[in-house]
């Protein structure tokens, strides 16, 4: 097992994913197990796909949270690459990933840089849930949508970093997360993201969150590529680009452990 700081350039900063490479995969409950000794945000599982099969992806890629499998995971996909990168196949360029919920992921190595290459997800209006307000401590925002996960864009960067949520009541409300975002001061499209129901009250650097934000901001500011920073206690900067239905993110990402897992 590897540990990882993905969209980080040093240790302790970015957001940290255990990544566990398989030669053939285990059961679902002792991955799931695995993630929960873990209990970091998420640990991902990949196995190699067999020489000569007839499959454009090189890797099966799954994402696990301490309580639950996860439908789609950006940082913990940036640190797999990473690891493949750096200690399994070190002459690849194109790291491509097969994924059961969110189809083919591409990472292109460029140097020490690492660009993700996700589908765009596009929330849609909703009705307000009185508890999202409430789970958020604030009284009004500028939008409010939902796919995924609820997404609420708020009038300013200032807005964004003075939120202090009751994950207690977040975690009742019918969505995966929360994410609040805003333009930024600091860079093009400032956030933060909440997942109390997956074990995650706050997410240092949440890449499937930016398969929303970006082509909203995108489409908001006239920009095909921008500057995010996620404003976590950690804190995570993306370089990112909308290009036709796919978000590009761009990161670095560093080790911080190798070793062994015994389960008997």
């Amino acid at each position: 097992m590897y540990q990882a700081d993905a969209f980080a350039k040093k240790i302790f900063s970015g957001n940290p994913a255990a990544v566990v490479p398989l030669e053939k995969w285990i059961s679902d409950e002792l991955m799931q197990q695995i993630a929960m000794e873990n209990n970091q945000s998420e640990t991902a599982f990949f196995v190699k796909k067999q020489a000569g099969a007839n499959q454009e992806s090189d890797y099966h890629l799954r994402w696990f949270t301490p309580e639950y499998e996860i439908d789609l995971c950006g940082h913990a996909t940036l640190a797999s690459a990473f690891i493949i990168k750096n200690f399994i196949q070190q002459d690849i360029e194109k790291i491509s990933f097969s994924t059961e919920k969110a189809g083919e992921l591409h990472v292109t190595v460029s140097g020490d840089t690492y660009t993700l290459d996700f589908p765009a997800r596009f929330p849609q209006a909703c009705a307000i849930p009185e508890k999202l307000f409430q789970g958020l401590g604030i009284d009004k925002a500028e939008l409010v949508m939902k796919g995924r996960d609820y997404f609420v864009v708020l009038q300013d960067e200032i807005s964004v970093r003075k939120v202090q949520p009751n994950f207690s009541i977040l975690k009742e409300l019918d969505a995966l997360g929360v994410i609040i975002t805003a333009k930024g001061q600091t860079a093009d499209v400032v956030s933060r993201c909440f997942y109390p129901g997956l074990g995650i009250p706050e997410d240092p650097v949440t890449g499937s969150a930016h398969c929303n934000i970006v082509p909203y901001w995108a489409g908001k500011l006239g920009k095909k590529q921008l500057f995010c920073k996620q404003l976590s206690l950690r804190g995570g900067e993306l370089q990112c680009a909308v290009q036709g239905d796919r978000v590009l993110m761009t990161g670095h990402c560093v080790l911080y452990m190798k070793g062994e897992i015994d389960v008997g």
